[in-house]
């Protein structure tokens, strides 16, 4: 007799309950570097965001 293997039905649960973070949170990660590798010099000067914490 075949013993029961249990990892199908663990990660078919698994990933039912952490989809939105498994696929939110490297979607999040290519806009966060997209948005920094655009920001040049001269945007930085001139943003807000960057005067007001100077970093």
């Amino acid at each position: 007799m075949r013993k029961f293997n249990a990892w199908p039905v663990f990660f078919k649960r698994e990933w039912n309950r952490n989809w939105p973070f498994l696929i939110g949170f490297p979607i999040t990660g290519i806009l966060i570097t997209k948005f920094s590798l655009c920001l040049t010099e001269e945007g930085a000067k001139n943003s807000p965001f960057v005067q007001r914490y100077k970093k």
